[in-house]
């Protein structure tokens, strides 16, 4: 079921009505993370839990061990319905994807790096981009089997292309599949940076990187307890 026109129109002035309401009625004072029972849903793909949801946990779990968290996987292209919906209080994307509607915050931007298994035999620095294009690529396309990325597209304005034999969905199976095979991709500095189990250098093409940011809707924007989550989420990166 579609909403009608008129729907539409309202949905804005009575989302700002909502959090007037909500700012009203709200108890007053700051908010105790030790004594809350907060249920927090949260949405983050493999890249955005480990690189910013993980290293907080422990804290949150030490500061509010009455509290709950559940993470889930949102296209970027529903965020912002699910979060207008209440499914969502706080979600972590890319700044080119995330949608216009909800407030952000950008907590770090990130680069690309060219890693393989430890004791790659082809995988020494400086690379030649030849050398590059010859190696067998792996990559992450979260929405489909796609075999093109934002390296392919740096490539192509040189008039070069790679070999990419192997799309997955997810970061953590491509970090598996480097570590067990000769295969290479272009990665997120973030998400190797500690892995003892792979080597990484410094690819001989320039990648644009990303900025990834934290969004959230006016509905929780001033609510105390979520304040207190998105500050502690922050401080921790």
């Amino acid at each position: 079921m579609r909403p009608t026109a008129r729907a539409d129109e309202l949905r804005e002035p009575l989302q700002h009505a909502l959090a007037a309401i909500q700012k009203v009625i709200a108890p007053s004072g700051t908010f105790n993370p030790a004594l809350a029972n907060q249920h927090w849903h949260v949405a983050a793909f493999d890249y955005g839990a480990m690189t910013i949801l993980e290293p907080a946990l422990a804290m949150l779990r030490i500061a509010a061990p009455a509290t709950r968290m559940a993470v889930v996987q949102s296209l970027p292209s529903q965020v912002a319905r699910k979060a207008e919906q209440g499914e969502i209080d706080l979600a972590f994307m890319t700044g080119d994807e995330a949608p216009v509607n909800l407030h952000r915050r950008t907590l770090f931007t990130e680069r690309y790096v060219l890693a393989g298994r430890a004791g790659h035999p082809h995988l020494h620095s400086p690379l030649s981009l030849e050398k590059f294009c010859l190696l067998e690529h792996a990559i992450v396309s979260p929405e489909g089997a796609g075999f093109h990325g934002v390296t392919d597209i740096a490539l192509a304005e040189r008039g070069m292309t790679r070999r990419v034999s192997l799309s997955v969905p997810n970061f953590l199976l491509l970090t598996a599949v480097l570590k067990s095979t000769d295969l290479v991709a272009m990665v997120p500095w973030r998400l190797v940076c500690e892995n003892d189990a792979l080597q990484i250098i410094e690819p001989p093409v320039e990648v644009p990187g990303f900025e990834m940011v934290m969004l959230w809707p006016e509905r929780v924007h001033r609510d105390p307890a979520h304040q207190w989550l998105r500050e502690r989420i922050a401080c921790s990166i």
